[in-house]
């Protein structure tokens, strides 16, 4: 039977500004299985974060392509772009994102809400979410009111909310001192050993790949 999620086929991606053309990613190939924990190490500015773009559909590639699932995303529109976004793939930033005008609980159903599900359910699987990350007592918090590593460990809520196959996390402890970044990791490794999500963690710390089943490198536009 065949595992494999995401099937990442020879990305090119070129950008063009007042010194020319240069290639971020040059030629990208690799594979994801259901249910694995990557890291993506590299350098600032190696290319990680147009990586994650590309394979959550928020950016095209200057050539090659993702397929998710045997789904090419290069053939779909916008519309089906966005679409496809909203129910499979998870975001977490180094920046939280939090709507600052919405509770902790309210942030987290959101997504839930424009997926056009349920309110009920989306009630339900938030305040499920708030439990496994623990911040029962912190759902009716406003992100002002949280610490970093909630906030966080809030943004992971949200992004699993419409229960993903794919979570994208781009340097989701650069913001957090050594050990609510070790805090926020251990809670990743729970949502992908309890909730079976597939992760792909970029980051440029190496001491932060513990537990991961496969570190990657993305140098020089391609990966090592």
């Amino acid at each position: 039977m065949n595992n494999t999620m995401v099937d990442v086929q020879h990305l090119k991606k070129t950008f063009i500004d007042d010194a020319g053309a240069f290639d971020v990613l040059k030629d990208v190939s690799f594979s994801v299985s259901k249910g694995e924990m990557i890291a993506l190490l590299g350098v600032s500015g190696a290319g990680k974060t147009t990586l994650l773009q590309i394979l959550g559909g928020l950016d095209r590639p200057t050539s090659g392509d993702v397929l998710f699932e045997d789904r090419s995303l290069a053939k779909l529109t916008l519309r089906e772009l966005s679409f496809f976004r909203n129910r499979n793939i998870g975001f977490v930033f180094q920046f939280h994102h939090l709507l600052p005008d919405f509770t902790a609980f309210e942030n987290v159903l959101i997504p839930g809400m424009i997926a056009g599900r349920n309110r009920s359910w989306c009630e339900k699987r938030a305040k499920e979410l708030l439990a496994v990350f623990g911040l029962e007592r912190c759902k009716s918090h406003y992100p002002t009111e949280l610490s970093g590593g909630e906030r966080q460990r809030a943004a992971l809520a949200r992004a699993l909310v419409n229960d993903p196959a794919l979570v994208l996390a781009d340097e989701p402890t650069g913001n957090l001192d050594r050990g609510n970044g070790e805090i926020l990791l251990e809670y990743f490794r729970k949502a992908n050993g309890e909730l079976r999500q597939t992760f792909i963690i970029a980051t440029h710390n190496s001491q932060l790949t513990a537990g991961m089943h496969r570190i990657m490198h993305l140098e020089d536009g391609t990966i090592k």
